[in-house]
């Protein structure tokens, strides 16, 4: 199992390749066409048609001759998330080589679904497989119903680095947004159209069903050339044929003014159908898959299993998902069809189907789709209640896209239930929008009368206080949660974050005392990307308290636990990379770790880790004599001059600064040159917020030049140069 837990028995179907028509059509110049382009190593076969091609039917049927594994991922909707995307591929892939799960499966978590990571790591463990001399093909069906630009770049820069013998299958009603021209120039891609898909003569025959070989061979090639060869406009002309009264006359008035015939072909289909029959097609039409059970749920009838084989039985555009017989849906275009007919069929009743639909999947463990029915039976405060434990699942597996496209669907009630603001304000931390996620806190707060609600959204006002250099009003959120034991009670997420805000304002005793806390708890609950954040942070805590060699050693077994863990490419790895570059004796070692340290970084959401990565690469670079090491420095430095309160990383800053003398920075001094005064004290206060000296002055109603001169006072007993480090000096010295 890889980052994102499989959603009980229904995602397997995503899987596997749809079961076989009844009556198959064999394509066999199509066959050998697609055989040569895998046997002939080529990196993409496109295969792109409209709907009703028999795109899919084709490449199941040529897999089901293959003879080797083969990977084949089923895309739906909610699939343009990155990390449910990959997560998925990959477990896909992985049913044909299981390597590829282990290895590659916490990469997808740890990176968030970040595109270059997944595909270096697939790339990777695609090249090391067992028996490469085997072909793998990689199928993407229905890749139309992905919306997402990184899946788009990730999958087209995996079909230019695909390994020798595999290939990536893209099955899609639209051309995707790859450079085709230069794989068509390299001779990298092979193409199937809608051309090439038409039924013509023989195989339009076999579609049209056994009562079709009564026909006079006119018949075939009139409804072969008035449905341009388009599979399901043949096999719904042939069922419609099957109950006419009269071919001659059907055929006469069937055309095929437009190429996909569908409004003519919906209506002759729907018109012929038993009552009965016709108004199960239309209830079943609401469920994108569907069981016996559920049918018999959504519709009232007694036996939905036995209603399927025989459904399926006689029409072969209800689809087999699995090798049971016991999970079917609709072909896409009947599924359209119905399901436009049902709307005006059946009006509101839709609305009762769906929420029929909704409490089964709800108790049946899929949240996704039970918040899909809730709102398309229009009741959004229903998803939203579902949404209390389905988000928490997103977030803690990363698939932040996903969870704010159903946030957008939500609409007002993101902003009457408390845990549907709080996933909402971690979206836009996440997404970097601070100001917007401070006011989703906010909401959470007036929404909830719960004692606890300060400790379920502490979390994120830490993390938000860290992102915008807030050192010690995160600093605030930590010491009342430790004092009140709120860490300890909690799950790892919060020691963790806590631990990390401790380590930022140079608190060693807390954090030491937090993060082993946090490792302890991650360690135990297996939860991987939280674990390494933690051991960053020890590494951190380590270099910035001089401990040389006690921060290699921490930045090593931070690196090595990455690399056992298969999550080598985390995005928050950035400062342990940073600190064994720092510290190395290798020269060569230390360039290569300070650029990764530099790449990882700038995935991160806030600018107080950015900075201190940089500033410590920039250090290290510069010294190595490379150009790029002090433009890193620069830039640290740029991003310290706006943060108000940015603990340690600060000093450090200042510290490499007056390494390469690009500023004086005066000695530290151990002790204080002399005690602070009470007005002192209450300037001291107020430097680690934003507020100029003139704000202060206003809120202490003194001068501006009291306060002026108050500073200057703080700066010479404290030591220190400047207002930044006069706040973690008086820190590290307890005054603050």
């Amino acid at each position: 199992m890889t980052g994102v837990e499989l959603e009980i028995g229904l995602a397997a179907t995503k899987l596997v390749p749809p079961t076989l028509p009844a009556r198959l059509v064999r394509r066999t110049r199509l066959d050998a066409l697609l055989e040569e382009a895998v046997g002939e190593h080529s990196r993409l076969v496109l295969v792109s048609a409209p709907a009703g091609s028999g795109k899919s039917t084709l490449v199941a049927s040529w897999l089901a001759e293959f003879g080797s594994p083969a990977s084949w991922l089923q895309v739906e909707a909610a699939d343009s998330d990155p990390v449910r995307f990959w997560t998925y591929l990959v477990e896909s892939v992985g049913r044909a080589v299981p390597e590829v799960a282990r290895n590659v499966g916490p990469v997808v978590s740890a990176s968030r679904g970040d595109a270059d990571a997944v595909v270096s790591a697939l790339v990777t463990a695609l090249a090391e497989r067992p028996h490469p001399e085997r072909p793998l093909p990689i199928v993407i069906d229905d890749y139309h119903l992905i919306t997402d630009g990184s899946i788009h770049g990730g999958v087209e820069r995996l079909t230019g680095l695909c390994p020798t013998g595999v290939t990536v299958v893209v099955v899609t009603r639209m051309d995707p947004p790859f450079r085709l021209g230069r794989l068509r120039v390299r001779g990298h891609m092979v193409e199937v159209r809608a051309s090439d898909l038409r039924f013509e003569g023989e195989e339009a025959l076999g579609l049209l069903g056994p009562t079709s070989r009564e026909w006079s061979p006119r018949h075939v090639d009139v409804l072969a050339a008035r449905t341009e060869g388009w599979a399901a406009g043949l096999v719904l002309a042939g069922m419609s044929m099957e109950r006419a009264p009269d071919v001659e006359r059907f055929i006469d008035d069937f055309r095929g003014d437009d190429h996909l015939v569908v409004d003519y072909l919906s209506e002759e289909f729907l018109a012929g159908v038993a009552p009965e029959q016709r108004e199960m097609l239309l209830k079943t039409s609401i469920l994108d898959r569907f069981n016996g059970e559920l049918v018999e749920v959504v519709t009232g009838i007694e036996d939905g299993r036995a209603w399927l084989a025989r459904t399926a039985a006689a029409n072969q555009l209800l689809i087999g998902l699995d090798r049971t017989g016991e999970w079917f849906r609709y072909h896409h275009l009947l599924g359209d069809l119905l399901r436009m007919e049902a709307d005006r069929a059946l009006g509101e009743g839709v609305g009762e189907l769906h929420r029929r639909a909704a409490r089964w999947f709800e108790s049946s463990g899929d949240e996704r789709r039970a918040v899909d029915h809730w709102l398309a039976a229009g009741d959004p405060t229903e998803a939203g209640e579902v949404m209390r434990s389905y988000g928490t699942r997103l977030i803690a597996t990363g698939q932040m896209a996903g969870l704010e496209r159903i946030l957008e669907r939500l609409g007002d009630v993101r902003g009457a239930l408390p845990w549907c603001a709080l996933f909402q304000g971690w979206c836009d931390y996440v997404a970097g929008r601070f100001d917007s996620a401070r006011q989703w806190v906010e909401r959470v707060h007036e929404l909830s009368t719960e004692d606890s609600i300060t400790t379920v959204t502490a979390a994120l006002r830490m993390n938000l206080h860290l992102a915008q250099g807030r050192v010690g009003a995160a600093l605030a959120i930590a010491g009342e949660l430790a004092a009140g034991g709120e860490v300890e009670a909690h799950t790892s997420d919060l020691a963790t974050v806590a631990g990390g805000v401790f380590t930022w304002a140079g608190r060693e005793d807390e954090a030491r005392a937090t993060l082993s806390l946090a490792l302890e708890r991650t360690t135990v609950e297996g939860i991987g990307s939280a674990h390494l954040l933690a051991r960053n942070y020890l590494t951190v805590l380590e270099f910035e308290t001089g401990r040389r060699e006690d921060a290699h050693r921490e930045a090593e077994a931070t690196i090595a636990t990455a690399a056992e863990l298969g999550m080598s490419s985390y995005y928050r790895m950035g400062p342990a990379y940073a600190v064994r570059a720092r510290t190395a004796d290798d020269p060569e070692g230390a360039l290569a770790d300070a650029r990764r340290a530099v790449e990882l970084v700038r995935r991160t959401t806030g600018d107080l880790v950015l900075a201190h990565v940089l500033a410590i690469c920039g250090d290290t670079l510069t010294d190595l004599g490379r150009a790029e090491g002090p433009e890193l420095v620069d830039e640290a430095r740029a991003i310290v001059d706006r943060l108000p309160d940015p603990g340690i990383v600060g000093r450090n800053i200042e510290r490499v600064l007056s390494r390469h003398g690009v500023a004086a920075v005066a000695p530290a001094v151990p002790g204080m040159v002399e005690p602070l005064t009470e007005r002192e004290v209450a300037v001291l206060r107020f430097l680690p917020t934003a507020l100029s000296q003139r704000e202060i002055a206003g809120e202490l109603f003194v001068s501006p030049n009291t306060v002026k001169t108050h500073c200057r006072a703080i700066y010479r007993k404290l030591g220190v140069g400047n207002r930044k480090a006069a706040v973690q000096a008086a820190r590290d010295r307890g005054v603050l």
